[in-house]
């Protein structure tokens, strides 16, 4: 059974989707089932994925690495960053010649949270 804000991915095609009503049968593509892309919370390597958000006067800034960038090549980069601000949902595409941050200006919320997608490393949240 899929859920809301659940993010899946077809190991043939690489299709991400992003579920916005869940408690439906499972999603299909290419002819098999999608992988549920699991949010990983904790960086043990160099290089680092957990999405830091810092508050500004008028919304967010979310970087991905705290004291180091994460690389933005071609062949490794941060696809999208998503902030989440109470039940508004609010994302920004990346290119690899893009930083690897985004500046949300929204309003305030107790409930802020941060997620990215990296092209080889997948799915990563962070909270404020």
């Amino acid at each position: 059974m899929t859920k809301k804000l659940e993010i899946y991915k077809c190991e043939v095609c690489g299709n991400i989707v992003e579920v916005v009503k869940g408690d439906g049968a499972p999603l299909v593509c290419c002819g098999n089932k999608m992988t549920l892309l699991e949010e990983q919370t904790a960086d043990s390597s160099t290089e680092k994925h957990v999405p830091y958000i810092e508050e500004l006067e008028d919304g967010y800034k979310v970087k991905v690495g705290e004291s180091q960038n994460h690389p933005m090549v071609e062949k490794h980069y941060i696809m999208w960053i998503e902030l989440i601000v109470g039940n508004k949902i609010y994302r920004q595409e990346l290119s690899p010649t893009d930083a690897p941050e985004a500046v949300f200006k929204v309003e305030k919320s107790d409930n802020v949270i941060a997620r990215e997608y990296c092209n080889i490393h997948g799915l990563w949240r962070g909270n404020l």
